[in-house]
């Protein structure tokens, strides 16, 4: 299955250049290892999407509710994925 989600450019960059090879978001969505993460470049200040995109293969999701990005209400209800590929 491929999955879209956004990215603010200054990860997407580092995706792109090979230095990051994960990812960490609320797993308040499903994804298993086998799909396909399309990340679309998002810039906040214009608020739409950059045009370019990547698609990369996951190879492992492991899920913890012991980071704090998110709010506790919502850590609480989905806990997190961090996504391998």
């Amino acid at each position: 299955m491929k999955i879209e989600k956004k990215i603010l450019p200054e990860y997407f960059n580092k995706i792109e250049a090979g230095e990051k090879t994960f990812e960490i978001r609320l797993a308040d969505w499903q994804c298993k290892a086998g799909d396909v993460l399309v990340l679309r470049e998002w810039d906040k200040e214009i608020e739409n999407y950059t045009g370019r995109k990547i698609e990369k293969s996951i190879k492992h999701v492991g899920k913890t509710k012991a980071i704090d990005f998110y709010t506790k209400k919502d850590i609480d209800e989905y806990g997190f994925q961090i996504i391998g590929f």
